[in-house]
């Protein structure tokens, strides 16, 4: 064993798509800083979507948000990056009171290239991805074609069948 030799494992660079947003501070340059995290971080980003301004989605009696998506290159697993993006929205101040409360960053994991992760920790895809204007539209800019891993549809697909009637409008 002593002259065993191993070849080098290859890890192929993951698809990563991201949802940010923000409604506290300044809302602009805390999603600059976090794409510069990310970036710094987990992975080139690929493609960025426009910002939007949001209507605030499940508790709507608070100001409104600026949301973006990223397409980021990745080579660590989901539960890293998972780990990274919790340190980034620490280091950029979120702090967790109440679900989906007013924050300063968001950000989630919509999906990790086609894979399905149902656990306590992650589930990805985003389990309410296709139920959010604020996550479809700026994913319909970058990527109208990706294929939803479970529901089996692209998300230019999802954006016609929406529910979601929340205003998302482009900076």
């Amino acid at each position: 064993m002593a002259n065993a030799t191993f070849a080098p494992v290859k890890v192929l660079p993951q698809t990563l798509f991201l949802a940010t947003g923000s409604n506290q501070g300044n809302s602009f340059d805390i999603l600059q800083e976090c794409n510069r995290l990310i970036h710094a971080n987990i992975g080139e980003i690929q493609r960025e979507s426009p910002m939007y301004i949001t209507q605030a989605w499940g508790k709507t009696d608070q100001a409104d948000f600026l949301n973006q998506v990223l397409q980021v290159n990745t080579l660590f697993t989901p539960l890293m990056v998972f780990q990274k993006l919790q340190q980034i929205e620490k280091q950029l101040g979120r702090v967790r009171y109440e679900k989906w409360g007013p924050r300063s960053i968001d950000i989630d994991i919509l999906f990790y290239g086609s894979h399905i992760i149902q656990n306590q920790d992650l589930q990805i895809p985003h389990p309410e991805l296709q139920n959010r204007n604020f996550v479809l539209k700026p994913l319909l800019d970058i990527a109208p074609r990706w294929t939803h891993p479970v529901l089996k549809k692209e998300i230019r697909i999802l954006w016609k069948q929406r529910t979601d009637r929340l205003t998302v409008k482009q900076i």
